[in-house]
């Protein structure tokens, strides 16, 4: 401890002009204690930046050691060695799934896309069950919609304990007329109504105590398997949708392309969403860290997903599988060599699923409140009417405004 002491009043309580005295300080000190074995159990966190440390004149004149500021944000950070015993922080995190596990979650998933391309289908191949607005009307008979028409249907599903109230959006009627002009407009209109409905329950003096959430989380756009270029309509919609919901492209039925025109054509969509400043999810600014960055850099160079979907289940090598039965073979919906298919549900369930609904809270939900809020303070009154055809504001602008 003595040589710990003079040490550290050496490198550190002599004025000293050489900048790098500090660390030279905080060098020794590791290496006083390493070398010293009756301070190895001892911690030593410095908080402290040296640029704000300056050594001040005392009443007598005479100097006397800096006072260094603690910095908040560069607290020490003492891990578990560090620590004289259990504390039992780690026991935070069983105490979150309990209560998770009680209360339950909430996940809206919006399917977009011409008639035929498979949405119902794919949408219970994701969930394992009849979760489809068709699978679920007894009598169903498919008619083509004079507009778009949204229908939504919600199922408790239940797995290992833990309940999650599924909501299914579909949209038919869109894109099967032969004017598609503004066919994007009941969607964005209902995405927003959404919005305003979370926000009202918001703003309420007593509020509940858990809002219901039916704002959409995920829109799964379908994009026929043309091997072209994505269409105008493709464009115009992923567009302005693309600024107020989390758009996640599939290639539908993309069992119809062989594995060159899939590949061709997965490059075309790629170039036209950035040609055209289309935002689909994941985008990179809002990659929080390395290791995000890694992983949805893989997700975004797949993009969109070439997607099957079944929900029947055929013998493969004594094994049951989920797959499309020809006369060349079995197309299996859960084989990465086959189709794209397990990307997608790892992307929407297993990896990403509390990422979207964040981002739907943070970002686009969050966008849209400072906008109402503006234009409440702008008129001088409470949350007034809103048209809801407009669904492109820009977050920065909001923002900047308040």
């Amino acid at each position: 401890m003595q040589a710990l002491s003079r040490t550290f009043n050496y490198f550190f309580l002599t004025p000293s002009t050489d900048i790098n005295s500090f660390p030279h300080s905080i060098f020794a000190l590791k290496l006083t204690c390493a070398l010293s074995a009756s301070t190895s159990n001892l911690l030593i966190t410095i908080t402290t930046r040296h640029r704000t440390c300056s050594w001040r004149e005392g009443e007598d004149g005479v100097e006397q050691p800096p006072l260094c500021p603690i910095d908040p944000n560069t607290q020490g950070i003492i891990k578990g060695r560090d620590l004289f015993g259990y504390v039992g922080i780690e026991a935070v995190l069983d105490q979150m799934r309990r209560k998770t596990m009680k209360a339950g979650f909430e996940f809206n998933i919006m399917v977009v896309g011409q008639s035929g391309l498979g949405k119902s289908t794919l949408v219970n191949t994701l969930f394992k069950s009849k979760v489809s607005r068709k699978s679920c009307t007894p009598n169903y008979e498919e008619k083509i919609s004079k507009t778009v028409n949204l229908q939504s249907i919600c199922h408790v599903i239940e797995e290992k304990g833990v309940k999650m109230k599924l909501t299914v959006i579909d949209t038919p009627g869109f894109g099967d007329q032969i004017n598609n002009e503004n066919c994007w407009e009941p969607i964005v209109k209902y995405v927003n109504e959404q919005y305003e409905k979370y926000l009202r329950e918001e703003q309420h003096v007593n509020r509940k105590r858990r809002i219901p959430d039916t704002r959409v989380h995920c829109c799964v756009y379908f994009l026929p398997a043309t091997g072209h270029r994505l269409r105008p309509i493709d464009v115009e919609f992923m567009k302005r949708l693309g600024h107020i919901v989390s758009i996640v492209p599939v290639i539908a039925k993309a069992d119809t392309l062989t594995m060159e025109e899939r590949l061709e054509f997965k490059q075309r969509i790629r170039q036209d969403l950035e040609a055209n400043g289309i935002r689909v999810y994941p985008q990179k600014e809002y990659d929080e860290d390395a290791e995000d960055r890694i992983l949805n850099d893989k997700i975004r160079e797949n993009i969109p997903f070439a997607v099957v979907g079944t929900d029947k289940e055929h013998q493969v090598n004594g094994n049951k599988v989920l797959g499309r039965k020809t006369k060349w073979g079995i197309i299996e919906v859960e084989n990465v060599a086959h189709c794209e298919f397990a990307n997608l549900r790892d992307l929407l369930i297993r990896s990403h699923l509390q990422d979207l609904k964040d981002v739907t809270h943070n970002i686009h939900y969050e966008t849209y409140r400072v906008r109402r809020l503006n234009e409440s303070n702008a008129n001088g009154l409470g949350l007034s009417a809103l048209s809801l055809e407009n669904g492109t504001f820009d977050k920065n602008e909001a923002e900047s405004q308040l």
